[in-house]
């Protein structure tokens, strides 16, 4: 584990390869999982109000589904997250035309629509943070569905750390980021 600032992270974000592949995953971390995206007060808000922007985007039965839900809902945890329809699949979500499963918050942002890109915690994935009163726990969620992630970091020798900056300083900062790549670039290999 490494120290930044009021962060614990696990060594495995520094030495674990990562790329994203959707032509080989398909968006499955859209779609896989037991519950939505974590989401903070200020997200579910941004959601809400951006609605307009993204609503396009949607198939009418994820909105059927937000209209039922809303824009989000409190887990079995406690925890505030993403509606899901179905068992599993994030409302907020659209099948592209190579069948990939895409956010469509994320489209809007990317077509200027929106200053919101998503919810940090899908920016952040599968880097998982867990908030304790002192500090935050930063975690490397090594699950099935993102084998082809793990499979194209290591053909690209890119580390998960590297292939997350724009995420970890969106949500700690450039000058924490900067110090995790001192880090990232003074421990010795694992």
């Amino acid at each position: 584990m490494l120290q930044i600032g009021k962060t614990i992270i696990s060594l495995d974000i520094l030495h674990k390869p990562f790329c994203c592949d959707l032509n080989k995953c398909k968006g499955a971390c859209c779609v896989d999982g037991d519950s939505g995206a974590p989401l903070t007060v200020e997200e579910a808000s941004s959601i809400e109000l951006g609605y307009p922007d993204f609503e396009e985007y949607l198939s009418d039965q994820n909105k059927a589904e937000i209209k039922r839900q809303g824009f989000s809902v409190v887990d079995a945890d406690g925890d505030l997250v993403t509606p899901i329809v179905g068992n599993n699949e994030c409302v907020f979500t659209f099948t592209d035309e190579a069948g990939i499963t895409k956010c469509a918050i994320e489209k809007a942002y990317f077509e200027k629509n929106t200053s919101f890109r998503k919810p940090v915690s899908c920016h952040l994935f599968p880097i998982r943070i867990t908030e304790y009163k002192r500090f935050d726990a930063v975690n490397y969620q090594q699950i099935d569905i993102c084998k082809p992630g793990r499979i194209c970091g290591k053909s690209k020798g890119l580390p998960l750390w590297k292939y997350l900056r724009e995420p970890l300083e969106r949500k700690y900062g450039s000058e924490w980021y900067d110090e995790l790549t001192y880090a990232a670039e003074n421990l010795p290999e694992e």
